[in-house]
């Protein structure tokens, strides 16, 4: 699965865009089928040989931060990758994280 096709490139905003929005557009929902990890993008840009993420990163704790493609890229467990997530529609942070909230408690 390609994680970052161009069309999504496209669509991102800059990293810094969405930086006073209080409630910004998630973009992009990468996640681990091995655990409980989840990446919600909300900006992007090349850096280099490597493309650099800001979002909101559910994993050890929940924190906004800074990831890259590259550090997705690496994660195998088990020979289970990092995957984006194709039914993901784009909405606002706020709304996101209700729904995926939601989900978890619906299994």
């Amino acid at each position: 699965m390609e994680l970052l096709p161009t069309e999504l490139i496209n669509q991102l905003p800059k990293l810094y865009e969405q930086e006073k929005t209080e409630d910004p557009v998630v973009f992009i929902k990468f996640f681990c089928p091995a655990g409980n990890w989840t990446w919600f993008v909300t900006e992007g840009e090349r850096r280099g040989d490597d493309f650099l993420f800001f979002g909101y990163v559910i994993g050890l704790e929940p924190e906004w931060g800074y990831f890259t493609l590259a550090q997705l890229e690496e994660i195998n467990i088990h020979g289970l990758t990092v995957e984006r997530d194709l039914y993901f529609k784009q909405e606002n942070f706020n709304r996101c994280l209700a729904r995926w909230k939601a989900e978890r408690r619906g299994r």
